[in-house]
């Protein structure tokens, strides 16, 4: 082989390599505002909230009931180093199509029980998994937008995930449709150990959920947190 032909061959591995090293670096950089990313390998914690009808308040937090015999099971886990919050939504018995202001219509909101709040993290809304359930799956990283802006700001602006650990109960998830603008379902949001979910199953505007103590199983990917070693939660002890 002569030397001019060994220096192109050279030559074309080296811009091979470079763009192949060009696209892992971008693979492996910091993810966009609410881009899909993988499910982390550990999380620093993980919440519930079951959500019904009774639970849903106006912008004025007067009671305004959502969908009558509709329920929801909002599960989420947290990696509050990198910011990023892995969903598992299960709604039964909500009709869309779906409606908010907002740039979905799924959302986890700052407010305590039996009052409003602006939204901090808007989610994909569920879709019909075949069944007539309607489910939604994946995991997001912030920085987080809403869509909604409220003194000149959108509403997910400066949001980290650190606060929903820092006070749960100050947290509520809910889903909006066309004829129930409120909201269908409502849960306030109620840390659960690895394993298990303590919750409970209904509730009023003023009793948040986690009240009644029932066990409930854990819903999609969140049946890793079961797994040994699967999750790590750090620097905090899971309130029983």
């Amino acid at each position: 082989m002569s030397r001019s032909t060994t220096r192109t061959a050279l030559l074309r591995t080296a811009v091979v390599t470079g763009a192949a090293g060009a696209l892992a670096l971008t693979a492996v950089g910091p993810a966009a505002a609410e881009t899909e990313v993988p499910t982390p390998s550990t999380f620093t914690s993980a919440f519930t909230a079951m959500a019904t009808p009774d639970m849903v308040v106006n912008a004025d937090g007067v009671a305004t009931p959502g969908e009558p015999g509709a329920s929801g099971t909002f599960t989420y886990r947290i990696n509050s180093d990198t910011e990023v919050i892995c969903y598992d939504i299960s709604l039964t018995g909500v009709t869309p199509p779906y409606q908010s202001p907002a740039k979905t219509a799924t959302h986890i909101h700052q407010g305590d029980a039996g009052q409003a709040g602006p939204p901090r993290i808007a989610l994909p809304n569920p879709e019909d998994d075949g069944s007539g359930t309607l489910t939604s799956s994946g995991c997001l990283q912030g920085p987080f937008t809403t869509g909604v802006v409220a003194n000149g700001a959108d509403t997910g602006a400066g949001f980290t995930l650190d606060q929903i650990e820092a006070d749960p109960s100050a947290f509520f998830t809910d889903s909006h449709t066309a004829a129930f603008t409120s909201g269908a379902v409502r849960g306030q949001l109620t840390e659960i150990p690895v394993g298990g979910v303590e919750t409970g199953a209904g509730g009023t505007a003023a009793a948040p959920a986690g009240t009644s103590g029932t066990t409930v199983g854990v819903v999609g990917g969140t049946a890793l947190l079961a797994a040994a070693g699967a999750v790590a939660l750090r620097r905090r002890t899971v309130r029983q």
